[in-house]
């Protein structure tokens, strides 16, 4: 018998590679989805998940084009994923204007690392312990000179508060005249980014042109020539190596081919510190203290555990506080190439964005999640994917410890001086100021 050859297989088919695509979203007009995002976010948000589901594509005027993330599983990709692919700093860039190219918010890759190893050190272990005294101190002080017995809103005194602990951690500018024109400097830098004519500038210009224009900069002209001229200062102190501030411990910190930081990434880097630390910190405890007044028995146990010397209520209180009202709410990562999220092949240029507002009322992961509950906090601890106020992953916000030492020293002070009682008895709606999204009436308090 003569063998015969085996028939050839047929090859197996190749699949056609996918083409990058974009969830579903709403269809109108980008400029129509830009005034929503701006009049009322958080409504926008609601109404976009509740009819395309967790991942939907939304376009905002400069940002370019959003996709939209609340499944737990699917931000812990992203923070978990390649910084070199998932780039935070690329996100970031609408605060370019203000904080200048060397940020460590802007930055990413090794450029974001070498800078955020220089930077952590400030926030951890010894030298946080040792600003509750001065966090504490600054609080005590000013609790005590607000009004009694009228409706106060407590947000610009919130600011004023957290600018001061800011200046005296950050500078180490802590009296005299020094102090008070830091301090007016500081104020009216703040009070321009947050002018509404600012914030539609920005819209329309984008980050970019925005920054280029003669207003912005003759607004950041004082604030820059005050931080050089301290800088300056600064490394001429006899006492550098002593000091406990954030800039003498930078002006000490060296990269890692052994040269030290230059004046103009100092100074971009203390005005991120100044402003993400003074502001964010401000609306959370306004919002803390607006939730509080209304649940006085929530409020009465927070007093009753404080006088107590107890702080895990305390704890509780912030996390819920930060869950129910984040005042961030999104993070953004710009793809460098294309990668697939919740079954999405995803272009490269796309900025995903992991909604914390959407991902901390998701009824799965929170009974209740319109509720505020801080008991919630004692029963469970938070999640690394479920409770994102800080962001996540290596860009996790650097001072996320020190405002939350921060919000538990200052409503500790508040609430063992003085009752708290709401102006009106109907809760306050969310406002947006810039990027953050503050109490409408600037959580407006009767105090006794």
């Amino acid at each position: 018998m003569t063998a015969t050859a085996a028939p050839e297989q047929a090859p197996a088919p190749t699949e056609a590679p996918r083409t990058p695509e974009l969830p579903p979203g709403p269809r109108i007009p980008r400029a129509l989805q830009t005034v929503r995002w701006g009049a009322r976010p958080m409504r926008f948000l609601h109404d976009c998940r509740e009819r395309y589901g967790d991942v939907f594509t939304v376009k905002i005027a400069q940002e370019d084009t959003w996709v939209m993330l609340s499944d737990p599983d699917d931000v812990k990709q992203v923070f978990t994923g390649d910084p070199r692919i998932f780039h935070a700093g690329e996100g970031n860039t609408i605060l370019l204007p203000l904080v200048g190219d060397h940020s460590v918010l802007l930055l990413d890759d090794d450029a974001h690392m070498q800078q955020r190893k220089l930077l952590l050190p400030q926030f951890h272990g010894k030298r946080m312990a040792g600003y509750a005294d001065l966090m504490r101190d600054v609080a005590v002080a000013e609790v005590e000179s607000w009004p009694k017995g009228t409706p106060f809103a407590l947000q610009p005194h919130m600011q004023a508060l957290t600018l001061e602990v800011i200046i005296q951690a950050v500078l180490g500018v802590r009296e005299g005249e020094r102090l008070e024109q830091v301090r007016a400097t500081l104020k009216q830098l703040l009070a321009d980014v947050m002018s509404p004519l600012s914030s539609a500038l920005l819209v329309l210009l984008g980050p970019h042109r925005f920054r280029k224009m003669p207003l912005v900069k003759r607004g950041l002209a004082p604030t820059d020539e005050l931080l050089y001229d301290e800088i300056a200062r600064r490394r001429e102190e006899p006492d550098l190596a002593e000091r406990d501030d954030i800039l003498s411990l930078l002006l000490q910190a060296l990269h890692e081919d052994g040269s030290p930081m230059s004046d103009v990434e100092l100074r971009d880097e203390l005005v991120t510190l100044l402003v993400a630390g003074h502001e964010t910190t401000a609306t959370a405890l306004s919002w803390a203290v607006e939730r509080l007044a209304r649940d006085p028995e929530r409020l009465g146990r927070l007093r009753d555990e404080v006088l107590a010397g107890e702080d895990a209520y305390l704890d509780a209180v912030v996390k819920e506080t930060l869950r129910l009202r984040p005042v961030i709410p999104i993070v953004v990562r710009r793809l460098t190439e294309p990668v697939e999220i919740a079954g999405h092949l995803l272009p490269a240029g796309t900025k995903v964005a992991p909604c914390i507002y959407l991902l901390h009322r998701r009824e799965d992961v929170y009974e209740e999640p319109h509720a505020f509950r801080p008991e919630r906090f004692l029963e469970k601890p938070a999640g690394t994917y479920t409770w994102i106020p800080f962001g996540g992953g290596v860009r996790r916000c650097l001072g996320a410890s020190f405002a939350l030492l921060e919000m538990k020293q200052v409503l500790g002070a508040l609430v063992e001086r003085l009752e708290i009682q709401p102006s009106r008895p109907e809760g306050e709606r969310v406002r947006r100021r810039q990027i953050t999204l503050a109490p409408s009436r600037g959580g407006e308090v009767v105090l006794g």
